[in-house]
């Protein structure tokens, strides 16, 4: 039986992580960060990295320190003790409303410069989905690579 600080281990190589338009405390990307976290601890990361520049919107807008909070899921702590200690610790005090603005306008970012563009469009192509007119915000695509990634159709 686990004890109450131990949690599950995240595999990335077997499966995706959360979606990032799950939320946590009101915060998107949040567990879909913690699920990277996890796993590239105990090395089981895939394609997948903590800290990535999805994560750094989160840990920008909380005032986060990525080493941290990475020291902190180390011990093994679940999602709600996790949220306890960011609300604790982010330098970045936030109210209620301003969590949810910052979740809605991340579930509705798109690619937005040249770049980001380009990876995003090479993206959906090496997930076979080039003809899906569909995908154009950051959590559709990524949701989109993660179903296919794993087995999913395109």
């Amino acid at each position: 039986m686990k004890s109450k600080n131990e949690t599950e281990s995240i595999d990335l190589i077997q499966r995706p992580p959360r979606s990032a338009r799950v939320r946590l405390g009101g915060y998107a990307v949040l567990p879909r960060m913690l699920d990277k976290c996890r796993a590239e601890i105990e090395g089981k990361n895939g394609e997948y990295h903590y800290a990535c520049p999805l994560d750094q919107r989160f840990l920008t807008f909380t005032g986060v320190d990525p080493d941290a909070l990475k020291s902190e899921v180390a011990k093994g702590l679940g999602d709600g003790e996790i949220l306890t200690w960011v609300t604790a610790n982010a330098s970045n005090k936030r109210s209620d409303w301003e969590i949810a603005q910052w979740s809605t306008f991340q579930e509705s970012r798109v690619p937005d410069v040249n770049d980001s563009r380009q990876f995003a469009s090479e993206l959906i192509a090496e997930a076979g989905g080039e003809t899906r007119e569909d995908l154009g915000t950051w959590f559709e695509i990524l949701d989109f690579d993660d179903h296919v990634s794993f087995g999913g159709k395109p």
